[in-house]
Parts: C-alpha cells; sequence; structure tokens
C-alpha cells in the first residue's frame, strides 16, 4: 500500500468514528428529552412560559419518579418497592461536599406575588415552573452528590424532593413582612407585583408595602436589615398612566436596597403598551434570572474542588478557585444598570417624598418626625455596632444602641441603664405653677405635680402609626435584651425625676410648696413608651412601687395576654384600644406578632379576670376611626372593663412621619357624641361620669359598680389601696374607691378643671390680625404670646 492510500484509509476512518460519536451524542440528547416534558433553562422560549397549568408536569414528574444513581448501594440501605433507585460502584465522598451539595438541592427561592387581576399571580407560576425545569435537569448530579452515602437517600416514589418544594409562589397578602429579617442568609426574593390606581399597590399586598416603606424609614433597623438576602423585582403596569407607571415597583426595588438586599437582576418593567404582551416580556427577563441562578448553584455545588464543571447546557461554569467565564454572568450590568437609574430614583424618590406616595397618616399625638436613615447604607455602623454587641461573648445585646440613645436624649428621655426611661410630663410642670393637672386628676384624683412618669421597656410588639413618640423606640416580640434588675430601675427612675422637679425650684411662676411636694412621688404611670408588661420582672418592679407607697397606672398595647394573666395587681390597668376591626388594628398599630388579633382579644378576656380597676382607652381620629361605634360597643364584652376614657387626638405639628392636620383633630363635642353613641350602643350599662374638656377627654363609667346613690365615684383612695395591697388579700376596684367631685363630673361647669388650680389662656398675637382676641376670662389670668 502506498503512502496516498494509506492516507486515505485513515481519513475514512477518522470520519467514520466521528460520524459513530456525533451519531450517537445525538441519540443521548434525544433520549435526555424524551424524559423531560420541556427543554433546558438555556433553551426555554417565551412559548414555553404562556404555558399555565396549576401544577406543572415537570413537577409532578419530579414528584413522582426520583432516581437515584449509585446512593443505595452506597449508603447500604435497601430501596422501597416503590422507589426507582439504580445501584452502582462504591465510591466514597467527601463529607463536606455532601453537605454543600444537600444545601444546593434545596435551594432557598421565593417568588411573592401582588396582583388585582390574576396577572402576576400568573406570571409568578410561570416563573416557578420554569425554576423547576431547570432544576429537574441539574437533579441527577445535585441529588446523586447530596444524598450519597445518607440513610435518607433512597426516597418513596410518591415522596416529593426537594426539587419539587423549590420556589412555589405565594401572595403577598399570606406572607408576613416580618419574615424578611429572619429568612435564610443567601435566600433569592422574586416580587412581581402591579400598579394599581392611583400608583398605589394591589389590595393584597397594601399591608406588606407599607410595612416596607415604614421599614425602609426607620433607623432603628439599620441599612443592613435585609443584606443576607438577595431580590428582583418585576413590575406590571401600563406607561399611559405615566408617573405612576410601575411606581409600586420602582419603590419597592428602592426601599429593598436601603435596606441592604442585594439586587440579583435588574429592576424588570413590564408595559401593557408594548409590542411585546407582558408574558413575552417576563419571559425574557425570567430566563435570564433563571440561568443565572442556576449556574449559581452549579458553582456552589463543586465549591471545594475549586475546578470549573460542564454546566447543564453544555457552557463551562467556574468554581470558586477558578476565574469566571463568558458564560459565568457578572455583576457589572448590574452596577451599571444601577447607575443610570441613580437620578430617576432620586427625583422619585424627593417626589414621594412631597406627595406622601403610599405612606400611612400617623394619628395620635404625633410630634413631627423622627430621625430619618435618609439614603442607602446610611448608618451601617450602627448596625454593625449592635450585631457585634450581641456576639457569644458579650452575652444579651443592649436594647439601646447609641443611636437610638442620641435620639430619644435629644427629645427629652432621661435613660436608665439598657432599657428603661423616664421623662417630666407637662401637666407635672403645669401643676408645679399651680396651672392645673390632667385628665387623671379630674377622673381619678391624681395629683399631677407628684406623679412620675416612666417605662421598664422602652420596645414595643407594634409599630404604629400613631406612635407620639416619633418612631424612635426599639421594637421585638419576646424580651431577647440584658435586663436590669427592678430595684436599681425603680430607684434611679426617682433619683431622676426628683432632679428634674428640683431644677424648677426658684422658677418664677413655680410654687415652692407644689416644688416639696412634687419631690414626694406619689404615683407612677407606667405609659411612657413603648410596651411595659414586657419586662420579664414586671411583678416585681410593680412591688417595688408599691412598697414606696406609689400607686401604679399600666398602659399595655394588648399583644400579651399571658403577661396580662400573670400581671399582680395594680392600681389600675389600661389596654390601649386603637381599633375595632382586625383589618384597621392592623393597619394603624402594625402589629409584629401575625396572630395579633387573636392576642388582642384574649388581652381583653384576660382583662375582664381582673378585680382591680381595668380601662379601655380609644383615641379619635376624624377621618378614620369614629364610625366604629358598634364595633367598639361589641369589644366590651370581652373585658367589661370599670371605664372606657375616650380621648381627642392631639395634633403636634407636621412632618414626614405624620400627614394628619388639624382637620383630623375632633372637637370636645365630637368626642362626647361619640361617647353618648357608645353609651346607647351599650343599653345604658356605661354613662359618661367625667371630663376634661381641656384634654378633649371624657371617661365613660360602669353604671352598677360606680354610681352609687346618684353619685359618681370614680376617684381613688390612694391610702386604702396601699393598706390593702400589703394585707396581701383579695379585693377589688369598689374597695378602694372615692366620690367624684362635682367640678369633675360630665355637664359641670368647670368641665373637669379644678377649680382650685388657675387655668392660663395665652393670647398669641399675631400680625395683622386684630387683638380683640385677647380678651380675659373672668377668674382667669391671661399671657400674651408675641
Amino acid at each position: 500500500m502506498d503512502l496516498f492510500s494509506y492516507f486515505v484509509l485513515v481519513v475514512k476512518a477518522l470520519w467514520l468514528f466521528g460520524l459513530a460519536k456525533a451519531s450517537l451524542n445525538l441519540w443521548r440528547t434525544s433520549r435526555a428529552r424524551s424524559t423531560s416534558p420541556k427543554a433546558t433553562p438555556a433553551n426555554l422560549s417565551s412559548d414555553d412560559l404562556d404555558r399555565s397549568a396549576p401544577e406543572s408536569t415537570t413537577v409532578k414528574a419530579a414528584k413522582t419518579a426520583p432516581t437515584q444513581i449509585g446512593c443505595c448501594a452506597q449508603s447500604g440501605a435497601t430501596p422501597p418497592a416503590a422507589t426507582n433507585c439504580r445501584h452502582a460502584p462504591e465510591q466514597t465522598q467527601n463529607a463536606s461536599v455532601v453537605e454543600v451539595a444537600a444545601a444546593v438541592a434545596a435551594p432557598s427561592v421565593k417568588i411573592l406575588y401582588g396582583t388585582t387581576k390574576g396577572t402576576c399571580k400568573q406570571l409568578a407560576t410561570q416563573l416557578s415552573e420554569l425554576l423547576s425545569v431547570g432544576l429537574l435537569n441539574l437533579a441527577p448530579s445535585v441529588v446523586s452528590v447530596a444524598t450519597c452515602g445518607s440513610a435518607n437517600c433512597c426516597r418513596s416514589a410518591d415522596s416529593p424532593t426537594a426539587v419539587s418544594a423549590a420556589a412555589a409562589p405565594a401572595d403577598l397578602a399570606s406572607y408576613e413582612p416580618e419574615q424578611l429579617l429572619s429568612e435564610p442568609a443567601d435566600t433569592l426574593v422574586v416580587f412581581v407585583i402591579s400598579t394599581y390606581e392611583g400608583g398605589s399597590p394591589p389590595q393584597s399586598a397594601k399591608f406588606f408595602c407599607s410595612w416596607l416603606e415604614d421599614a425602609a424609614s426607620d433607623f432603628r433597623l439599620g441599612s443592613a436589615a435585609l443584606s443576607h438576602l438577595r431580590f428582583a423585582v418585576w413590575g406590571c403596569g401600563n406607561s399611559l398612566y405615566e408617573e405612576h407607571f410601575n411606581v409600586v415597583a420602582r419603590r419597592m426595588d428602592r426601599q429593598l436596597r436601603e435596606l441592604g438586599a442585594n439586587r440579583f437582576r435588574p429592576l424588570g418593567l413590564g408595559d401593557e403598551e408594548a409590542d411585546l404582551d407582558l408574558g413575552q416580556q417576563f419571559a425574557a427577563w425570567s430566563k435570564e434570572l433563571v440561568e443565572r441562578e442556576l449556574q449559581r448553584w452549579q458553582q456552589q455545588q463543586h465549591a471545594p474542588t475549586g475546578s470549573a464543571m460542564k454546566g447543564a447546557n453544555g457552557s463551562v461554569v467556574a468554581g470558586p478557585g477558578a476565574a469566571a467565564t463568558e458564560a459565568t454572568p457578572t455583576a457589572t450590568e448590574d452596577r451599571v444598570y444601577q447607575d443610570m437609574e441613580g437620578e430617576e430614583y432620586e427625583e422619585e424618590y424627593e417626589e414621594e417624598e412631597e406627595e406622601g406616595a403610599g405612606s400611612e397618616m400617623d394619628m395620635e399625638d404625633i410630634g413631627g418626625a423622627g430621625p430619618r436613615r435618609g439614603k442607602a447604607r446610611t448608618g451601617a455602623g450602627a448596625g454593625a455596632a449592635s450585631a457585634a454587641s450581641s456576639g457569644p461573648e458579650s452575652g444579651p445585646p443592649e436594647m439601646l444602641n447609641p443611636l437610638i440613645r442620641n435620639s430619644l436624649t435629644k427629645q427629652g428621655y432621661k435613660l436608665i441603664g439598657s432599657h428603661s426611661g423616664v421623662k417630666m410630663c407637662r401637666w407635672t410642670k403645669s401643676m408645679l405653677r399651680g396651672r392645673g393637672g390632667c385628665y387623671k386628676h379630674a377622673f381619678y384624683g391624681i395629683e399631677s405635680h407628684r406623679c412620675m412618669e416612666a417605662t421598664p421597656s422602652l420596645a414595643c410588639a407594634n409599630k404604629c402609626v400613631f406612635c407620639w413618640r416619633h418612631h424612635s423606640n426599639p421594637v421585638g416580640k419576646t424580651w431577647k435584651w440584658r435586663m436590669d434588675p427592678p430595684d436599681m430601675i425603680v430607684g434611679t427612675a426617682l433619683d431622676l425625676h426628683t432632679r428634674m422637679v428640683r431644677e424648677y425650684s426658684g422658677v418664677p411662676g413655680v410654687k415652692p410648696e407644689a416644688v416639696a411636694e412634687g419631690l414626694q412621688v406619689r404615683h407612677c404611670a407606667l405609659s411612657l413608651v413603648g410596651e411595659p408588661i414586657m419586662y420579664p420582672e414586671i411583678n416585681a418592679l410593680v412591688d417595688k412601687l408599691h412598697s414606696r407607697g406609689i400607686s401604679t397606672f399600666l398602659v399595655t398595647n394588648a399583644q400579651f395576654p399571658d403577661r396580662i394573666e400573670q400581671l399582680n395587681p395594680v392600681t389600675q390597668l389600661y389596654v390601649s384600644v386603637d381599633a375595632a376591626t382586625p383589618e384597621s388594628l392592623k393597619a394603624v398599630d402594625r402589629p409584629l406578632f401575625s396572630n395579633y388579633w387573636e392576642r388582642f382579644t384574649a388581652c381583653l378576656s384576660a382583662l375582664g379576670s381582673k378585680r382591680q380597676r381595668t380601662v379601655y382607652r380609644l383615641t379619635l381620629v376624624k377621618g378614620w376611626n369614629m364610625a366604629e361605634v358598634e364595633a367598639y360597643a361589641s369589644l366590651v364584652d370581652l373585658g367589661r372593663p370599670d371605664f372606657i376614657e375616650i380621648k381627642g387626638v392631639t395634633y403636634c405639628g407636621s412632618g414626614a412621619a405624620s400627614s394628619l392636620t388639624m382637620a383630623n383633630v375632633p372637637y370636645h363635642e365630637d368626642v362626647v357624641e361619640f361617647g353618648q353613641a357608645i353609651c346607647a350602643a351599650r343599653r345604658g350599662d356605661y354613662a359618661l361620669a367625667c371630663e376634661h374638656a381641656h384634654s378633649c377627654c371624657i371617661l365613660l363609667a360602669r353604671v352598677d359598680k360606680f354610681l352609687v346613690k346618684g353619685q359618681w365615684h370614680t376617684w381613688i383612695d390612694y391610702d386604702k389601696f396601699q393598706r390593702l395591697v400589703r394585707e396581701g388579700g383579695d379585693f377589688g376596684a369598689e374597695d378602694y374607691m372615692l366620690a367624684t367631685p362635682s367640678w369633675a363630673v360630665f355637664g359641670s361647669e368647670q368641665a373637669g378643671f379644678d377649680p382650685d388650680q388657675m387655668r392660663v389662656r395665652k393670647v398669641r398675637r399675631h400680625p395683622g390680625k386684630s387683638d380683640s382676641a385677647a380678651v380675659s376670662v373672668a377668674g382667669e389670668a391671661v399671657e400674651e404670646d408675641s
């Protein structure tokens, strides 16, 4: 054979070998496709996303046919009869590889949607199916590595796999917003949400969006609160609405970044007016998202080897020890996209601040805005410091970080230890001058200049829109902080309070005898801020106050029924009844607990078991909650309180934390009319007993207990209460009541103002206005305020 013939023979042999290899590859590819009803993630088209069903065939296949290669033989387990498990030679697996792959086999992905017409729900379902397809294609390699060598490697054919459990979409209405803070690290959360009329979110997503907006401006959370999460947002909107086009999705994307979450994919803005329909637009965006996530999981699966590997679609994916290839997505496009959007987001943010878009109005006694975090990443140092203090070496963290301490101190709080505080009430200052006391003076005989306002817990389980302490106190559902002893709290509080009273000695207008009395504290209002009943040693603290002859007025926000049941007798126990229906309570109080209504009603029921004086406290806001008379009246049956205090909201100025105006403040006549309606709804078992027109406040009392021979007995015999406490016997509210003076009774000429005090009306002289307003009322002093 000559050289040429030999060369031709070699070429033919190579050609035949190549043809055989190509045929074999083609056969393998067709076989793989025949086992999967859909294409691989890299080749998915928009048509694949248009197919929607309650449950994809891929997910069903994943549930019914778990195939594991070599795992049963390796673990020594006997496969169940319904299990499709092929045996393979034993091989030793590195334990760390198994752990990493196990995490990959159960990826942490959340798909949440907010929808009005069902479109976003359909898109979220399609994304879930697309992700499941990709996971199924990765499943053979993932499951074999993850489960081989474990006793649980062989599963029943009826058992769902990790693939089938991934990324089930959920409505935002059923997702607790606070859960974002506790999701596993590196969780990917995908939001699919529409924009409704006027730029508002869908009804089902309103609470979540409200929480997110509040959290983004809440400096207590810090700018790294969601730094453990990755996220992506897709919005459905219509560009015909111009300034409202996808404003909900834009706002959500910005707020998540302000809370430190890492944007995984660029913001998707679906437009109903575009040439492509929403399904096709979403298909392209979701395809890129799924491809990137699958490649990321493959990288994590092979993390210990540090070497490159072949992806599910044949592309090369780099391990941590190797450089990324072109097939590996980078963060460059996201950074560029974010830079391009910077000015747009900044402009939108300023517009929202001016218009108050999407914000909740604050309700009760708001004194302007508390400190805001501002731009994203601001305040990270405080968050880091808080995290550092919570390490195992330092024990439980302190409740007050430096930022919160600074904010509360500026507001006039005297902080005690790590979680308590005291502050002088304006009515204390007023009575030191002989200018009248608060409504509790008229209703219950409190001497305002001898009353200390304090709390043993600055933290609260609600984030109320009407929090008049500027949302500057911590929040939490359980006590998780370092705890100070009750004797230290009581002693320090009294020292700080008496020091503040002593500072008024010698001030013009302050009566020396009132200062001398004020140094002998006789009452303590445990209602300063937060939730005092959260303090684990609240009973010991109350006992310390009683041992000093100090009465206790304790206010709770009705989220801890077990603590109410365990509470020792206090002089008077209040429950704030801020709303009368589950929907309004959720919107107004913004409770952290998901079962907030059950806890609220349980607290009211627990109040009914107390024999000492109990009070429902209602705050009325015009245009908000003054139409719920019947609902409020029905709640009375749960707790059967001794008294119902009804007070009009106090307007303390406007600010970013408040949208209230003077139009939201009811007149005293409005409050009286509301109280009369409650009495009518209760068919006479309660009646108007007292009023304090100066505070726009009235008191309803139980007729059967406190109307004795035609005279109201709402005042308290404090000396007798202290004696009953010392004796330790069983006693009730009727055992320490006193007759109410005539000037405090509803309908009196004084309208609740103590005639022994001098009421001063300030006359404000504004330029351009007549001075005719500077008229003194007989028997009252007049001050000029120019």
